[in-house]
């Protein structure tokens, strides 16, 4: 399967200490499950929900081999757009933020009295790696993953609308062509403003916002994975973070890399931390005999196609000195074709 660009992997590290926010769920991150998390309306919007607000969204993780792809959410009211975001706590595109600065706007995000936690709304999707995959690697009708991204974030912005706040403008980072985007955006909400932009994260601060919530919970995430792996034992020279055992998780990160190789089971792979439509995977499990090779039967054009007529019998097969197929008799005879 195809793999994001490449990027500088310094950008994407996690903190060593990254804040663990109220939108990661343990028992579901460990067990491979997406889900959704939405913080509470903010007391600014929640006291008059007339009030006219702008939302931004975001992603992170779409990348890497490692880890789920996350989509973030924030809102706020319109007039205070700019100057809390921007002006005050000057957030940026999370990747040209340093990951400390990152961790510590989204706990003052989640932190009560604080401004940011009076004005702003937000909320997460985080995609599991093994969903990603499975959706990917259906047999038949593939569900891309442009396509599970748009889907993402349509109904990221529909719960906010469900919960009444009064979204009037809407910024996203585009997924594929701006303009078809837009389009597709416009006719779900017509009565919103959408703009859709490349490099929305750094133009737009309620999509910076969203950006950082997005990009702070993939990092916990990874940590509550990583952490899942470690040994008990004190001592153990491993790496004590995700950060340290896993780095980004994209492709291009050696210690990604390096982790795989180190504990890649010969004939399941990994957990469903990993990414198994990326090629990265695929390369690893089939190339210099690194895994267990398994030949599967051809059901559709092989000698033993099993359909449901092959469980009934014709009087003549009743009637033939055959020895019956235990399949046929394991819930009693068989009926014949004729009943029907």
């Amino acid at each position: 399967m195809e793999e994001a660009d490449s990027q500088d992997i310094s950008q994407d590290m996690p903190a060593d200490d990254v804040f663990i926010a109220p939108s990661i769920h343990e028992n579901q991150i460990l067990r491979g499950i997406s889900y959704t998390h939405h913080a509470p309306i903010p007391s600014l919007i929640q006291g008059d929900l007339s009030t006219e607000c702008v939302l931004g969204v975001d992603e992170a993780g779409r990348g890497p081999v490692l880890g789920p792809m996350v989509y973030g959410l924030c809102y706020l009211p319109l007039a205070s757009h700019r100057s809390l975001l921007a002006e005050t706590h000057h957030f940026d595109d999370s990747k040209l933020l340093k990951p400390e600065t990152r961790s510590n706007l989204m706990e003052a995000l989640c932190t009560p009295a604080t401004d940011l936690f009076e004005a702003c709304g937000w909320a997460t999707r985080v995609m599991s790696a093994q969903d990603i995959s499975s959706d990917m690697l259906k047999p038949l009708g593939a569900y891309n993953l442009n396509a599970q991204a748009m889907d993402a974030t349509i109904e990221l912005i529909k719960e906010v609308f469900a919960l009444g706040v009064n979204v009037k403008e809407v910024y996203i980072d585009t997924i594929g062509k701006e303009d078809v985007y837009q389009r597709k955006l416009e006719g779900i909400f017509p009565t919103t403003k959408i703009t859709v932009a490349k490099k929305a994260d750094s133009l737009y601060p309620c999509v910076s916002a969203a950006s950082v919530c997005a990009k702070v919970t993939r990092d916990a995430a990874l940590e509550v994975g990583y952490q899942a792996y470690r040994s008990p034992d004190a001592q153990s020279e491993e790496p004590k973070t995700s950060a340290r055992a896993w780095g980004s998780g994209y492709p291009g990160d050696a210690r990604a890399i390096a982790w795989l190789k180190q504990n890649m089971d010969p004939l399941f792979g990994w957990g469903n931390e990993c990414r198994f439509s990326w090629r990265t995977a695929k390369d690893l499990l089939e190339t210099k005999n690194n895994g267990i090779g398994v030949s599967w039967p051809d059901l559709n054009n092989g000698p033993h196609v099993t359909r449901m007529t092959d469980f009934y019998v014709t009087a003549m097969e009743m009637e033939a000195d055959e020895p019956e197929c235990e399949l046929t008799t394991w819930y009693g005879k068989p009926v014949t074709e004729s009943v029907f």
